[in-house]
C-alpha cells in the first residue's frame, strides 16, 4: 500500500478482507488495526495502517479514521459508514472484500486481453525489421558474389528495408509515442475514459464492455442492499460506481420509474439494464426477499461471462498472430532462398 495515493483493487480487498475476519472474531477496530500494524512490514503500509489506528484511539468512528487515511476509495468510505450505523460492519467488509476482488479480476482480464496481442505485435515488427534490415543485405551480398541480382519481390523487401533503416528516427519516435499513449490510455483517468467510449462505440467490443457494466452494476447492489440500504439509496451509490455513460442513463431512467411509482423489478426490467433472464430472476427474488442473492448470482454470472470472452478473444488471437508472423518471416526468408539455391543448383 502507498500513501497520498488511492489503494489498488487488491489492497482494498486484502484489507477488507482482514478486517471482516477480525470483527468476526469479535476484535475492535482500534485492537484489530493494532494487531494489523504489529504484523504489516511494509512502510508504506505501515504509514497507512498507523494513521487509521492513531484516530481510532481517540474514539473516533471506524469510518472517520479510515476516512482520514485518505487512500480509500469513496464508494469504501460510504458503506464502512453504513456498516457501521447498521451494526453490520462485519458483513460489509466481508462484501467489499468480494466486490474488489471481483473488480480485480475483470481489470486483468481485460488488461491481459489487450496486454498479450500488443507485445505480440510488437514482437512481430521487432523480428520483420530485423530481417529487413540485417539479413536481407546479407543475402544481397551473396547475390552480387554470384553475379546477379534478387528477384522484384527481394529487391521490394530489400527497398523497404533501406526505407526503415533511413528512417530509424522516425521508427523510434513512433515507437515511443505508442508506448506513450499506450500507458495514457491504461494509467490516466482521462485516457481510460477516453478508450471506454471509444470501446461502447466500436460494435466488436460494445456488448462486451456493456455486459461488464451490468455486471458491475449488479456487484454494487448486492452489496448495498445487503448491508441494509433502500433500492433507491442503492441505485445512488451504484450510479458513482460505473464509468459507462450508457448504463448511468439506466440507472437515472430506473430511479425516475421507481420515483413514479414503479417497483424495483419493473424499473430494472424497464430500463433495460439487464436481459429478460436475469429481470426475471429479480422479480422472483423481490418477491421472497431475496434481492441481495439474486443480485450476487448475477455478478458473479457475468464476472463467469467476462473470463470466458476474454480466454476466447485470447485463444483466438495467440495463433492467428502467430500464423502471420510465420506467413510474412517464411515470405521473406523464401524470395531469397528459393532463388538462391537455384542458382547453386545450377552452379552444380
Amino acid at each position: 500500500m502507498k500513501t497520498n495515493k488511492k489503494l489498488s483493487n487488491t489492497e482494498v480487498a486484502s484489507f477488507c478482507a482482514q478486517i471482516a475476519l477480525l470483527l468476526k472474531a469479535g476484535i475492535t477496530p482500534v485492537e484489530g488495526m493494532g494487531i494489523l500494524l504489529s504484523d504489516n512490514r511494509n512502510p508504506d503500509g505501515r504509514e497507512i495502517l498507523q494513521s487509521i489506528y492513531e484516530v481510532c484511539q481517540q474514539g473516533e468512528s471506524f469510518y472517520r479514521a479510515v476516512k482520514a487515511s485518505q487512500v480509500f476509495p469513496d464508494y469504501v468510505l460510504h458503506m464502512i459508514s453504513i456498516g457501521e450505523e447498521s451494526g453490520r460492519l462485519d458483513d460489509v467488509m466481508d462484501s467489499l472484500s468480494s466486490y474488489y476482488e471481483r473488480e480485480e479480476n475483470i481489470h486483468s482480464g481485460i488488461k491481459n486481453a489487450i496486454s498479450y496481442p500488443l507485445v505480440m505485435i510488437v514482437m512481430m515488427f521487432i523480428v520483420i525489421i530485423v530481417l529487413l534490415t540485417k539479413v536481407l543485405p546479407i543475402f544481397e551480398q551473396v547475390f552480387v558474389q554470384l553475379g546477379t541480382e534478387m528477384n522484384a519481390i527481394s529487391r521490394s523487401f530489400m527497398s523497404m528495408g533501406h526505407l526503415i533503416s533511413k528512417s530509424s528516427i522516425v521508427l523510434l519516435i513512433l515507437v515511443i509515442l505508442a508506448i506513450v499513449l499506450y500507458l495514457y490510455f491504461t494509467k490516466s483517468e482521462k485516457g481510460r475514459n477516453l478508450y471506454l467510449r471509444f470501446a461502447l462505440a466500436f460494435p466488436v467490443t460494445r456488448e462486451f464492455y456493456e455486459n461488464m457494466a451490468s455486471g458491475r452494476f449488479a456487484s454494487g447492489m448486492a452489496l448495498t442492499l445487503s448491508s441494509g440500504l433502500d433500492t433507491f439509496s442503492s441505485l445512488d451509490l451504484v450510479a458513482e460506481l460505473v464509468d459507462n455513460d450508457g448504463m448511468k442513463e439506466k440507472i437515472g431512467k430506473c430511479k425516475s420509474l421507481i420515483e413514479s411509482g414503479s417497483n424495483f423489478p419493473d424499473a430494472l426490467a424497464s430500463s433495460q439494464i439487464f436481459s429478460n433472464l436475469y429481470s426475471r430472476m429479480i422479480a422472483v427474488g423481490f418477491r421472497t426477499g431475496n434481492v441481495d442473492i439474486v443480485m450476487k448470482k448475477i455478478a458473479e454470472n457475468y464476472e463467469k461471462e467476462t473470463d470466458a470472452k476474454i480466454y476466447t478473444i485470447i485463444s483466438v488471437l495467440e495463433p492467428t498472430l502467430v500464423i502471420i508472423l510465420s506467413l510474412i518471416v517464411g515470405l521473406i526468408l523464401l524470395s531469397v532462398i528459393l532463388p538462391l539455391m537455384g542458382i547453386m543448383s545450377s552452379i552444380g
